[in-house]
C-alpha cells in the first residue's frame, strides 16, 4: 500500500492565485476562486487572507489596476478601453478605485508619465511592422515543387 500525503493548502491558495493572474480581465468571483482552490468560499476567503495579507477581492482589484497603470504608460488607449481591458464593470468604479489606490485620476497618471513613444529611438512604423506576430497561417514560405 502507497501512502499519499495530502496536498498542502498553500498549493491550493496559490492555484486560485494563478488563476486571478491570468484571468484578471475576465468577471472572476471569490466562489471561481474559490472553486480552483478547492475550498469553500468563505474558508478560502479566511485562508487566502492569512497567506497573503488581503481579501481575493482585493487581490484581484489590485492586479487589475497594476495592469491598468501599465497599460496607461505604454499605450494610447483611452482610458475606457484599458477600462474594459483590465475586467473593470464601468468607467466609474475604475476611475474611483484608480485614484484611491494610486492617489490620481488615470489621466493625470497618465500625463505625469511619458508617452512610451518617446523612448523608442526607431520611426513608429518600424517598430510597429516588428511588433506583429511572426507567425503564419498559410504557408507563403514553401516552394511550389509539388505541382
Amino acid at each position: 500500500m502507497v501512502y499519499v500525503a495530502p496536498v498542502p493548502i498553500a498549493r491550493h491558495l496559490l492555484r486560485a492565485k494563478d488563476l486571478a493572474d491570468a484571468r484578471y480581465c475576465e468577471a472572476l468571483t471569490v466562489a471561481d476562486m474559490a472553486a480552483a482552490a478547492a475550498l469553500s468560499p468563505a474558508h478560502f476567503s479566511r485562508r487566502f487572507k492569512a497567506a497573503f495579507g488581503e481579501s481575493p477581492h482585493q487581490y484581484l482589484l489590485t492586479r487589475r489596476l497594476e495592469r491598468a497603470a501599465s497599460l496607461l504608460v505604454t499605450t494610447d488607449w483611452t482610458v475606457a478601453t484599458i477600462a474594459v481591458a483590465v475586467g473593470a464593470q464601468s468607467i466609474g468604479s475604475f476611475t474611483t478605485s484608480f485614484r484611491r489606490m494610486y492617489g490620481t485620476t488615470p489621466q493625470a497618471y497618465r500625463a505625469a508619465h511619458p508617452p512610451a513613444a518617446r523612448h523608442v529611438r526607431i520611426p513608429r512604423c518600424v517598430a510597429m511592422a516588428y511588433a506583429r506576430p511572426q507567425n503564419r497561417t498559410f504557408r507563403e514560405d514553401t516552394s511550389a515543387s509539388t505541382a
